[in-house]
């Protein structure tokens, strides 16, 4: 049983490939969802968000392109591509597209 799905096994690929940035969306796409782990990949446009929220599990989050506004128990965090933060269970946080990006979220629970 392949627990991962939604990308090519046994295949290079480029994540940032997966997910392609629309007007005035927020795309996700999801690599893996389990009562232990959730691998999500991201796509926002400028000016979208995903408003302030809790997880029960750490958050690893990992810039693919672009930069975006990561807000963790109030305090902002400008991330860029290659860069990665992550926001610890149980602290409110916020995500913003200062420019169109695209990013890697794991979660642990």
């Amino acid at each position: 049983m392949q627990h991962i799905k939604n990308i090519d096994a046994a295949t290079a690929v480029e994540l940032a490939s997966l997910v392609e940035v629309s007007p005035h969306k927020v795309i996700s796409r999801t690599l893996a969802q389990n009562p232990a782990l959730n691998m999500t990949l991201f796509a926002f446009d400028g000016g979208e968000e995903i408003s302030s929220h809790k997880s029960d599990g750490d958050a690893f989050v990992y810039v693919l392109e672009g930069e975006g506004d990561f807000t963790i128990d109030g305090q902002k965090h400008r991330v860029k591509a290659g860069q990665s933060i992550v926001m610890p269970a149980g602290l409110p946080h916020a995500i913003f597209a200062p420019v169109p990006f695209k990013w890697f979220l794991v979660v642990v629970f």
